[in-house]
């Protein structure tokens, strides 16, 4: 048997970011046909078993109904049966039963938000990110087929970690206890409404903890981009604080969306190095674009950057690798 498990968030795109800025909309019919893509190219190249995280919009079943319909699918699909909650935990715990199972690689349909659930409860197994979320620093835009021939290909290998990298994450302590984690950036902002989750105000940050920073890419992370460069592959990240009269930087904080900030300092920081705040006011730390953790006056945050994140795969080096040993030669 070979397998792999799908994650598609139901929910991604879909945050108060679509109504400040111009970011693409992926409907979730569309979603579906990418899954479907996922599925005809893996099962085309040897995977026998597919696993689907339940969600509102029951797209495993969807997929398994629609392609048997069509005498198209020949894989087996199985959607996990675990209690459906609608929230974060749905992909949280999806992910756990599928390292569980074995699977030999698990893609994720989201944004960053998306990815970082997926990362909380995964060690080994490697995920391919496919991003059809708001702000996307992490997942890629990816054909659905290619996304599939690098799922089978990782899950076909006998040694799928030579394609793949470890990622960097930031970690979150609270009284010396891991929190929780991020993969792409920790947003320190004094707003605290909590009717939307997305972080999207610049004016609001205070401070920002990356993993990556370039001026290519999208939101928070690309505060600093004006700065420095940081590549995902590099032993570092980079801390910045924000306030009047520092260097002004004109970001792009969401599609279509620059903005003016006042970087007051930003710093390298190198991999398993504490960093310890004391919050001077009342407020929230946004992990990857969304608020997870409430924090008072006097209260501190102590950060971690390490090289504990998942094994991501690399899709052009896991399909020249699949064409070198032969995979696609019938």
């Amino acid at each position: 048997m070979v397998s792999i498990g799908i994650i598609a968030n139901p929910a991604s795109g879909k945050d108060i970011r679509r109504l400040v800025s111009y970011a693409t909309v992926i409907d979730n019919n569309e979603k579906l046909n990418i899954v479907k893509r996922i599925v005809l190219a893996a099962q085309a190249l040897g995977v026998t078993d597919i696993y689907f995280m339940p969600d509102t919009f029951c797209m495993g079943l969807r997929v398994e109904e629609d392609l048997a319909r069509e005498k198209a699918l020949l894989a087996h699909c199985h959607v996990l049966d675990i209690p459906m909650t609608a929230s974060q935990r749905d992909t949280v715990r999806a992910a756990e039963e599928m390292e569980a199972l074995g699977v030999g690689c698990i893609v994720a349909l989201g944004g960053d938000g998306t990815s970082r659930a997926v990362a909380k409860s995964i060690v080994q197994t490697p995920l391919l990110p496919v991003s059809t979320g708001t702000n996307n620093v992490y997942p890629r835009m990816l054909e659905g087929t290619v996304a599939g021939m690098a799922a089978a290909a990782v899950a076909l290998s006998d040694t799928p970690k030579l394609t793949c990298l470890r990622d960097k994450r930031i970690e979150l302590y609270r009284k010396g206890e891991l929190a929780d984690i991020a993969l792409i950036d920790v947003v320190i902002s004094t707003d605290m409404f909590i009717g939307a989750r997305a972080i999207w105000d610049a004016e609001s940050i205070r401070k920002v903890i990356v993993t990556r920073v370039h001026p290519a890419s999208i939101g928070f992370s690309a505060i600093a981009g004006g700065l420095c460069i940081i590549r995902p592959e590099e032993d570092l990240g980079c801390s910045v604080d924000l306030s009047e009269g520092g260097t002004s930087v004109l970001v792009p904080i969401a599609a279509g969306l620059i903005q003016e900030v006042s970087i007051k300092n930003a710093e390298v920081c190198h991999l398993d190095t504490d960093l310890t705040y004391r919050m001077e006011q009342n407020c929230v730390a946004a992990l990857d674009g969304e608020r997870e953790i409430t924090l008072k006056q006097g209260d501190e945050l102590t950060v971690r950057i390490t090289r504990k994140g998942p094994w991501r795969v690399d899709v052009n080096k896991t399909l020249e690798q699949a064409q070198e040993r032969g995979l696609f030669r019938k």
